[in-house]
């Protein structure tokens, strides 16, 4: 793959009001094709990059939670009202980045797309590795080196 945009990474809402910033490297990409995802982004799958709750902060702008208001929480710029990035349920060591969020887009594909069961059978991403739902816990870590391999490669 070998895309070479280095932390810090910069992300910003469409209006430019929310401004976020990525200290470190991501720790995977993803592309989600479930329901929600398809709804929240208007769009057939959603795209994120993962990064440590720790590398990631808001640096402009006030987040606003959105989408549906439970244990994931989904924020928003509270201006032009942009899904920027999500908080999972009982992983609070992460935070998703929607990935056409970041300046360098495009130097993150999707790794791995989730929720194949419910993607549009016409929607395509190019991604490495594929679920029919959600990678079990026990394969992440192996998921992680894999696409920090893939990254450099």
């Amino acid at each position: 793959m070998n895309n070479h945009a280095k932390p810090p990474l910069k992300a910003e809402c469409r209006c430019g009001k929310l401004q976020a910033s990525i200290a470190a490297a991501p720790l995977i990409t993803s592309a989600c094709h479930c329901k929600g995802c398809q709804k929240m982004a208007a769009s057939a799958f959603s795209l994120t990059v993962i990064a440590l709750s720790e590398s990631f902060s808001v640096i402009a702008g006030k987040p606003v939670i959105g989408g549906l208001h439970g244990g994931a929480r989904h924020y928003f710029c509270d201006y032009c009202l942009s899904w920027v990035f999500t908080r999972p349920e009982g992983f609070d060591e992460i935070v998703n980045i929607r990935t056409t969020m970041l300046e360098d887009a495009a130097d993150f594909p999707p790794f791995m797309e989730t929720c194949m069961a419910e993607k549009l059978p016409w929607a395509k991403t190019g991604a490495v590795r594929s679920f029919d739902q959600f990678p079990d816990s026990a394969e992440f870590t192996t998921l992680l080196h894999d696409y920090a391999e893939w990254r450099e490669a």
